[in-house]
């Protein structure tokens, strides 16, 4: 990847972003029903009803798509006041009183559903803890995935290069809940050696992640697998076997990197879903991350914690792609130039 072409691609962050937004408010605002109208007990406060509907209008879509949209970018933005009764106004003064208000960073607004916390704090507090499992899904993955597809690589057409097709057809096909499910019988009713009741760190994450890494590591295994036996095929394995190099040290030190290119491809997109989209897994194992709020938020139409996390999946999907892109020039350095 070239500086030129880098800096394109940091150009287009905002607008697939702005692209983003307005798709998901679009899709949120279709569904019936005001986010404020819920049941007794439920609904916040009057008067918080009433400063939000002041501040952001939530009756009115194109009210209220740039008022969060200056919120969540800290743009500057003019509101309209009238003049304080203490002023009186002459031939010179208007009723009216333009305001230039400048707004934090980031700043996702109040959550609809969650009293007493902004969408900010639920982000940062529940976002560290899927990055957490995500990243150790992604590592468990690579692991079995990269291993797999090695083995299959060197006894193709064998019993374990059928094992290992069968395993990863199964990885591939089997939902979460279902293998999240089984897991949680297994280990923690069956042979109970896992603590499923409650979280802690590190000892709660590690079913989950094990859960959330087999469709990646099936699909691993299959990338590692086709790359691998396209790289022994080539001049330069042939020339290495000439030479007396060991079997192990031509699948690992040379065939390994080539064939590692498609799976490099593969990890920005899957590295961004691991830590972003592990919802039903989360759900599933009772794991405090950004997959629950995601799901209460479209229960409950909380437009502010749905923007939110949107905004913040959409981010690090961007962002990953952005950054295996440059992994795979260091990797390849013949694709610098493309």
């Amino acid at each position: 990847m070239t500086l030129r072409s880098f800096i394109f691609r940091l150009v287009q962050l905002p607008i697939i972003l702005l692209a983003v937004y307005t798709i998901t408010l679009a899709l949120a605002w279709a569904v019936p029903g005001n986010p404020l109208d819920r049941p007794e007990g439920r609904r916040p406060p009057p008067e918080v009803i009433e400063a939000m509907q002041a501040r952001y209008n939530l009756e009115s879509f194109s009210t209220f798509y740039w008022s969060y949209l200056a919120d969540a970018t800290g743009v500057t933005y003019f509101s309209q006041s009238p003049v304080s009764p203490e002023v009186k106004p002459d031939a010179s003064t208007t009723s009216i009183r333009i305001t230039v208000n400048t707004l934090p960073i980031f700043d996702f607004g109040p959550s609809l559903q969650y009293r007493d916390r902004t969408v900010n704090e639920i982000i940062s507090s529940s976002l560290p803890v899927s990055i957490m499992l995500g990243t150790l899904a992604i590592l468990v993955a690579l692991f079995i995935g990269v291993g797999a597809g090695l083995v299959s690589a060197w006894k193709p057409n064998s019993w374990l290069d059928t094992f290992t097709l069968l395993i990863a057809l199964v990885g591939v096909s089997l939902p979460t809940f279902v293998a999240g499910t089984f897991l949680q019988l297994l280990f923690a009713v069956w042979i109970p050696v896992a603590d499923v009741g409650r979280f802690t760190i590190p000892q709660s994450l590690i079913l989950p992640a094990i859960t959330l890494s087999l469709p990646f590591a099936a699909y691993i295994a299959r990338l590692t697998r086709m790359g691998m036996l396209e790289a022994l095929q080539s001049d330069y394995i042939r020339t290495a076997r000439a030479k007396g190099v060991s079997e192990w040290r031509v699948l690992t030190r040379h065939a390994l990197k080539n064939a590692f290119l498609p799976v490099l491809s593969y990890l920005g997109p899957a590295s961004a879903m691991a830590m972003t989209g592990s919802f039903i897994v989360e759900r599933i194992y009772s794991i405090p991350g950004m997959g629950q709020h995601f799901v209460n938020a479209v229960q409950n139409k909380d437009l502010f914690l749905l923007l939110g996390i949107v905004l913040v999946f959409a981010t690090m999907l961007i962002l990953f792609n952005l950054i295996v892109d440059v992994l795979y020039t260091w990797v390849d350095p013949r694709t610098a130039t493309r």
